[in-house]
């Protein structure tokens, strides 16, 4: 059963199929592996491109590069080639950013972790300092991509997805949140806590992904941002809640990662401070506010973003 297995009346309200996500999904990302290829290591020294492309290419749910391209879809129905490409890029720049996290929480002064997405981490197959450097370079490559030379994307949209991005990523956002991580090993926070942490570290760029894509077609109305907001929020936060459940319930060869390391390096997890059904309440609850905040937008066509949120609250991996 997937880890926030959906009530019946819930699954009513997807209006797609897991085979419409999935041709819907197919399409957008051979767009965005086929930029990511290009794109990373190109002109990096071949050691740092080879450890970039192994952290980058072949692997990952891609979530948050569907977030983009989906809100970007909602926002802007009749698509510019300006628009199309600004998400394509916003949509490779979040997959940089989470992938360079996960090199660095991965090495051992961090999580010191060994398996990633089914093969050993990049620290494991580089050393430790080329999978720093790598990890250095793909965050510049990020915001690199969202600021080209040769496109026609207006300045006021790339100045707003660098500032999204740069908010998502530092010390109000990723970088914080694995900083207060780090220091609550050991320590029983409450629910109040546990969310503010994992709004920071996990939610903030799903979120920015979300705002990234929007960003992408111009100003919006106020309650189409707001909604497409608030949207995010509660995506970040249900991702982070089924990540925990899975971390106590998948079976590691589908997961692709170690599982179990949370409890076993006693760190505060909604299932720990929830219990099982607790947590797998709580990610319906985020669902259902994802979906409500999809309804006050106000845009006409929301149904890849509303699909999105059932795959983030019924994955088994």
């Amino acid at each position: 059963m997937p880890a926030g297995a959906a009530p019946q009346e819930q699954q009513a309200m997807n209006p797609w199929s897991a085979q419409q996500l999935s041709d819907w999904a197919a399409s957008r990302l051979a767009r965005v592996e086929d930029a990511l290829s290009r794109w990373v290591g190109a002109d990096a020294p071949v050691a740092l491109g080879e450890a970039m492309r192994y952290a980058v290419l072949d692997g990952g749910k891609r979530l948050r590069p569907l977030l983009v391209l989906a809100a970007s879809e909602a926002a802007a129905p009749s698509r510019s080639a300006a628009v199309d490409d600004a998400a394509v890029r916003a949509a490779c720049a979040v997959e940089l950013i989470h992938a360079y996290s996960l090199v660095h929480d991965d090495l051992p002064c961090m999580d010191n972790d060994v398996l990633r997405r089914g093969k050993p981490t990049v620290h494991v197959k580089f050393g430790e300092a080329d999978a720093l450097l790598a990890g250095d370079a793909l965050q510049a490559l990020a915001f690199e991509l969202l600021v080209p030379d040769d496109a026609a994307i207006p300045a006021a949209v790339q100045a707003r997805l660098v500032r999204l991005l740069a908010l998502a990523a530092g010390g109000l956002g990723m970088a914080g949140g694995q900083a207060i991580d780090l220091a609550s090993v050991g320590r029983r926070l409450n629910e109040a806590e546990l969310r503010e942490m994992h709004r920071l570290k996990t939610g903030a760029l799903l979120q920015a992904s979300v705002e990234m894509g929007a960003a992408c077609a111009g100003e919006l109305p106020a309650a189409a941002q707001a909604g497409l907001r608030d949207y995010g929020a509660a995506i970040g936060l249900a991702f982070q809640v089924v990540d925990d459940i899975l971390d106590v319930v998948a079976d590691p060869e589908a997961l692709g990662k170690t599982v179990g390391k949370d409890a076993a390096a006693d760190k505060p997890t909604y299932v720990s401070l929830l219990g099982l059904a607790g947590a797998r309440a709580s990610a319906q609850e985020q669902l259902a506010l994802a979906l409500a905040a999809l309804e006050r937008s106000g845009l006409p066509d929301t149904a890849a973003l509303r699909a999105l949120a059932h795959m983030v609250v019924d994955r088994d991996r």
